[in-house]
């Protein structure tokens, strides 16, 4: 996987903190927390991160647990010379600037020269004017005296843009004022009342500072533009020998400022995000604190006063542009890529067809097929096609792609079910022992299948944190058959297991999940950064019998006090190790499984080997569960949350205070939620299928 990032979620919120906005109105704005854990787990499954500039890798990631520059370096030196890393992983981090096209810049724009200029500020300002852009006389009109030279600022009208700073540093400043005009290019608008809420205050505030400082004749900002008028928008600040400002509170690139670049104009930039970076490739500018406008409006009278060192910034500037061109960006971003193949080579799976054997759209045979496929032709994943259709594609791809064992007395198909039936429930008394209540809901599950569907057409997925044995235990106590399952997710979702085939396990969905997997390497850190500050130290002890090759479990001691997943996981990824942690059992277990192993992926993984698009799944939870029940309830699949049948759950153990909700997850108004009060008996379920639509 290869993760660019974007406005990051970190470094938005420290911004934030720094205007004085509380950490929970931030939160409850924009989801911030959910946000930052997204980012967090893109970090643990990454190969390589593309960063637009060097500040990105180590003031923006290195705001992130997932990320240690220090530690990344050591890992780094360790892995070239062959040495172990003890389990431990830091995505590798390549500075790669975005590419721009500059065709549309011509020779005239880099040159120097102001007769177009003059003819439209001279004195008879109505000569001449017939080849000049429209948008020059737009700017223009505002100003009381054109000839000064012009500041400009091009952005929306957004408060983390803070042009509302520019313009006080701009109003105060009295020798500012007497050398520089300055143009504000904000967006669009017919009327102001019209925008979005936050538009709408930063231009009403602009007003507002304009009439405090009485910046008429000095500050243009017109109403409208056009994406082509913005070329020639640079093109006039570079003919008056002006200066390009970008006082962002964060850039995270700064394209503004290539353009501006391009076209001549010096710039001066925010200090926090990509212009530190784009600056000191072109040199043709001044970084200042967005916090302080007496910094910025030094710096642009010093720009501007300054003619010779306005000359060097444009020349510069224009001079190593080309760092910045689309084939430059293609060049080292194939380049990076190529360097990870070589690193992880691909081992691609010999396919042999035995002879004589059918090949069936019904999937025969399929616990032989690999998901190493590829679908080549006209098949279009998430293109034009239906989900029907798509679904009927993906099955021949995988079918064309079959490897078979040659046992012919395997009939057991799961690509024939039409349905898929997912029982979740996390049934467990306060001790963390299996209640009766589970063999119940399995028994009334599937006669509800039956009612409903008919036993044929659906399949039975048990999903479970429990371990293989535990869950045989269980399954013993009722009245089914073990091979009534089509598969059986165990150690919370580091195990996939097929009954029909002696229970044997699934060998690509191992190599899937061992992906980054620290394996024994982890076993002896978990019980330091798990157990509570003034914990014993049996208070977390490791569990043998659950343990396996894929989920190191631990037992907690019943009243002992561990911290929560969101802490563990946190100092963990702090120390480089990449692991997915549940608390099961009402919180008297923990397992440490794979990144990649989880319940909702196993059920994922199963729904591509087998060709059973989401949407066919039916996932039956209780109210409560183990620490990555949220998980369970989102998605494409359906949910049937059965009140009253889990007593005890894990999920006071899943997030600390500062960290996102459940509500922030699940959508409490999702149509493919539906509950059944305090009632699984068969045609209950029944009803409450038909009522989801499930028929």
């Amino acid at each position: 996987m290869v993760l660019t990032g974007h406005s990051l979620g970190r470094n938005k919120f420290e911004q934030l903190l720094k205007q004085g906005r509380l950490p929970k109105d931030i939160n409850a704005s924009y989801k911030i927390m959910r946000r930052i854990e997204a980012e967090e787990l893109g970090l643990d499954a990454s190969e390589m991160v593309v960063t637009s500039t060097r500040q990105e890798i180590e003031e923006q990631w290195g705001l992130y647990d997932g990320f240690d520059l220090k530690l990344e370096r050591k890992l780094r030196v360790r892995r070239q010379r062959g040495v172990s890393c003890f389990g431990r992983y830091m995505p590798r981090m390549v500075v790669i600037p975005p590419g721009m096209d500059f065709s549309y810049v011509t020779t005239q724009d880099t040159m120097g020269g102001d007769t177009d200029l003059k003819s439209l500020i001279g004195n008879d300002r109505t000569q001449s004017k017939r080849n000049l852009p429209p948008m020059w006389s737009e700017v223009m009109r505002f100003f009381t005296n054109p000839h000064k030279p012009t500041i400009l600022a091009l952005s929306r009208p957004d408060p983390k843009k803070n042009v509302t700073t520019l313009l006080k540093a701009f109003g105060e400043c009295q020798p500012l004022r007497e050398l520089a005009n300055m143009t504000l290019i904000l967006g669009n608008r017919d009327d102001i009342e019209d925008m979005s809420n936050s538009s709408s205050v930063v231009l009403t505030t602009v007003l507002k500072l304009i009439d405090k400082y009485d910046l008429y004749g000095q500050v243009a900002y017109p109403k409208h533009h056009k994406q082509s008028d913005v070329p020639d928008i640079y093109r006039l600040a570079a003919k008056t020998k002006g200066v390009f400002i970008n006082p962002a509170l964060v850039e995270p690139f700064g394209l503004t400022i290539i353009e501006a670049a391009a076209y001549g104009l010096p710039v001066v930039a925010t200090k926090n995000g990509g212009p530190v970076d784009i600056l000191k490739a072109l040199n043709n500018g001044l970084l200042v604190d967005p916090h302080d406008q007496n910094a910025i409006a030094d710096a642009l009278l010093k720009l501007l006063a300054d003619k010779n060192m306005w000359s060097e910034c444009r020349k510069n500037g224009l001079k190593n542009i080309h760092r910045f061109s689309w084939p430059e960006h293609c060049r080292n971003y194939l380049s990076h890529v190529e360097h990870s193949r070589n690193r992880h080579p691909n081992s691609h799976l010999e396919i042999m067809t035995i002879p004589g054997e059918p090949l069936s759209d019904s999937l025969r045979d399929v616990e032989d097929f690999s998901l190493r496929f590829s679908t080549e032709g006209d098949f279009k994943l998430n293109a034009e096609l239906d989900a029907v259709t798509r679904q009927k594609k993906l099955i021949e791809a995988i079918t064309q792609k079959a490897s078979f064992n040659g046992n012919a007395s395997v009939t057991h198909s799961p690509g024939r079910r039409q349905m898929l039936f997912v029982i979740a429930a996390d049934c467990y008394d306060s001790d963390g022992n299996t209640t009766e209540t589970f063999q119940a809901i399995i028994k009334n599950v599937m006669k509800a299948a039956g009612l409903s569907l008919g036993l044929g057409r659906v399949g039975f997925i048990l999903v479970t944190g429990s371990s293989l044995g535990e869950t045989m235990e269980a399954i013993r106590r009722c009245t089914v058959n073990i091979e009534d399952f089509d598969a059986i997710v165990c150690n919370s979702g580091s195990e996939l297991y097929f009954p029909w085939r002696d229970m044997v396990a699934d060998g690509d969905y191992e190599a899937h999940v061992e992906y980054r997997w620290p394996g024994e390497n982890v076993r002896s850190v978990v019980p330091r950064v798990a157990r509570a500050e003034d914990g014993a130290e049996d208070d977390i002890v490791g569990f043998v019998d659950a343990s396996s090759s894929r989920c190191q479990s631990y037992s907690i001691k019943p009243g002992a006090e561990t911290r929560k997943v969101d802490n563990i996981r946190q100092r963990l990824r702090m120390r480089g190790f990449r692991c997915n942690l549940v608390y099961t059992r009402a919180g008297s277990r923990l397992n440490v499984v794979p990144s990649f192993a989880s319940r909702i992926q196993a059920l994922r993984y199963l729904s591509i080997r087998w060709g059973i698009d989401l949407s066919k799944m039916v996932v039956f939870v209780g109210e409560k569960g183990d620490t990555d029940y949220e998980d369970l309830l989102v998605g494409l699949h359906k949910t049937l949350i059965l009140r009253g049948s889990v007593m005890y759950g894990s999920e006071k153990l899943l997030h600390g205070e500062d960290a996102f909700k459940r509500e922030d997850v699940v959508p409490p108004d999702s149509p493919n939620i539906a509950y059944i009060e305090e009632s699984y008996e068969p045609q209950d379920l029944s009803a409450a299928l038909k009522a989801i639509k499930i028929k």
